[in-house]
């Protein structure tokens, strides 16, 4: 006789991974959320909406995660998680409602998941986004025990005639840059061929440290923004840095012109260019040092600066606007 227990799945483990994680999910939700952990689905309220419109992203952390488990450092990739997916949809005005993570493993360890999946649940608490639900999914023989993989979905709502997509993006618009904390959850297959010892020195601490920084949070800062500005447009500098995100919200004919020399980059990316990556590859893979980006009429540059500063947000201006073909150009 075998039983699921003999295959590799420890069902009372998942039980205990639930109950350790449900006064924390439970901290997220608010008026709006009408079911609780445990059902086949989540139910979400709509209100204080005139004509809502829903956005939608899905994300995961990627190959950080192996960091995260050689150095046995669960507390940080959680905020990875929902930063990733909530800073996306943020960038059309959406305010992040709900959240649904999903963790896969090898074997489970109830006390692991529980920190990953606690980590989840402070990001939305920060974000006033409810975490409704998830999946735990453990499959022995497909993933190596120790091993996790994570991933997300947020779904916002923005008012219809306050959707952001770029389109009202003009010639002589300021570009404000939005510092990041690192590296967030990008080009880490490039980091670790570069950093083959997590614990080798970087700025007098373990180099770990530094790259699990989590990815930060942008939504309460920006959407104080746009409770203030008027902005035309918004992008989350993810995978392809500056070179590649910029140019999804620049209409055609127009181009984002951007001086490297005004961009503050962070010491970390100076340390890995160091390593021996070409300048390019830094610029086409990293966020350098920028993790969101605001567009606006140069009117209002001082406006948002100092909104996010209250906001403990540092920003500051990197470009303009121009005509041209290129959507960008970063010199």
């Amino acid at each position: 006789m075998i039983t699921y227990k003999d295959a590799g799945v420890d069902k009372e483990e998942g039980y205990k991974a639930v109950e350790k994680i449900k006064d924390a999910v439970k901290k997220t939700h608010n008026e709006n959320v009408l079911s609780g952990l445990g059902s086949f689905g989540a139910f979400y309220a709509l209100s204080d909406y005139k004509n809502p419109v829903l956005v939608s992203g899905t994300d995961g952390v990627g190959t950080k995660l192996e960091i995260a488990f050689t150095t046995k450092k669960y507390d940080t990739i959680g905020q990875d998680c929902f930063a990733m997916c909530a800073n996306d949809i943020l960038c059309h005005g959406a305010k992040p409602l709900f959240f649904l993570d999903y963790l896969a493993c090898g074997k489970l360890d109830s006390e692991v998941s529980k920190i990953i999946v606690g980590g989840v649940a402070e990001a939305c608490y920060k974000a006033e986004c409810a975490l409704v639900g998830g999946e735990t999914a453990e499959m022995p023989g497909f993933y190596k025990e120790g091993d996790y993989d994570i991933a997300g979905f947020c779904v916002g709502a923005v008012e219809r005639d306050e959707v952001i997509t770029g389109e009202e993006i003009s010639e002589g618009d300021t570009i404000i840059a939005v510092k990041s904390s690192g590296v967030h959850s990008n080009g880490f297959s490039l980091v670790r061929k570069i950093v083959t010892n997590y614990y080798e020195n970087f700025n007098g601490k373990e180099i770990y440290k530094e790259l699990l920084k989590p990815t930060k949070i942008y939504v309460k800062p920006v959407l104080e923004v746009l409770k203030k500005v008027k902005v035309t447009g918004l992008a989350h500098i993810t995978g392809g840095g500056l070179v590649e995100n910029i140019p999804r919200i620049i209409p055609d004919g127009l181009c984002a012109d951007i001086e490297k020399s005004n961009i503050q980059i962070l010491e970390i990316f100076k340390y890995l260019q160091s390593k021996g990556v070409p300048e390019n590859e830094m610029w086409g893979t990293f966020n350098m040092g920028v993790g969101f980006v605001i567009i606006a009429k140069d009117k209002y540059k001082s406006e948002i600066i100092e909104i996010l500063k209250q906001n403990k947000e540092e920003a500051y201006v990197i470009g303009k606007i121009i005509k041209g073909e290129e959507k960008i150009c970063l010199r």
